[in-house]
């Protein structure tokens, strides 16, 4: 008997197939260095990273998420000490979901000049960490112009589709962002009454690796598992077990939130 052909239908469902694929593994490298590395690492000290895996992650997390890692720690570092006040970086309380985008990018922008020019109030906020290469030298957008040209390589050889998924998912930490900071800080319940807006919204949770557990996060900010009740899921502490188990890092326990009870 000879073997069936594929069908053409077959073949546009691996296809379908292969650019979701590809979409999700680039995705969750972006949000694993950004939820992991940027934020519960070196934003808090909630975990510590290998020297080798430190040193990795602060040269080359820019080139694969387009933000530079000192920039992006001090600009979080602003918010959780201004959180949900005129001078927080990206508050939806005061600029709204419309206006959240341009808030983010302002926000890093802005954060990201002050660092090069030295201003000091920024610059005492980070001074456990250097700029990187595109950003000390004011060539910050070479990473993005690097991403382009890979997805375009890349959607020559496999498809354009295939190259828009690869691109969608590094690029998707604007989005990300955008997702935690509106809903984190608008839409859902609380467990700890504190002095800010913050929230606990599941869905952004799921979608973020348990970053849309902001109530939680603000109570314990020094902690690298983000939730509190049983049914609340953070994945991001999964990974960071994980990559405890292969040392690449070790999550510092005695920080972490007390469960309820």
């Amino acid at each position: 008997m000879t073997k069936a052909r594929p069908t053409l239908f077959t073949i546009a469902h691996m296809y379908v197939l292969a650019c979701f694929v590809v979409f999700l593994l680039a995705y969750g490298l972006t949000i694993v260095l950004t939820s992991v590395g940027y934020h519960r690492a070196l934003a808090h000290g909630a975990v510590q990273l290998h020297p080798l895996a430190r040193k990795a992650l602060v040269t080359f997390g820019p080139w694969l998420t387009g933000f530079d890692a000192k920039t992006w720690v001090v600009m979080h570092r602003n918010h959780h000490q201004y959180s949900d006040t005129s001078d927080d970086p990206h508050s939806p309380v005061n600029v709204g979901f419309r206006g959240l985008f341009k808030a983010q990018l302002d926000g890093y922008a802005r954060t990201q000049m002050a660092l090069v020019s030295g201003d000091p109030t920024y610059a005492n906020l980070g001074r456990d960490l250097e700029l990187s290469w595109p950003t000390r030298t004011g060539r910050w957008y070479v990473p993005y112009l690097l991403q382009v040209a890979v997805g375009v390589v890349v959607g020559l050889s496999f498809g354009w589709w295939i190259g828009i998924a690869l691109l969608a998912g590094l690029m998707s930490h604007i989005v990300q962002g955008a997702i935690i900071n509106y809903f984190g800080h608008a839409h859902g319940g609380r467990n700890f009454d504190i002095d800010d807006n913050s929230r606990n919204n599941h869905p952004a949770a799921w979608l973020v690796l348990g970053e849309g557990f902001q109530n939680n996060h603000h109570r314990y900010p020094s902690s690298a598992r983000f939730s509190y009740r049983w049914h609340e899921v953070d994945l991001g502490f999964v990974v960071c077990r994980l990559l405890e188990a292969v040392r690449v890092l070790r999550v510092v326990d005695k920080t972490l939130m007390p469960r309820p009870g």
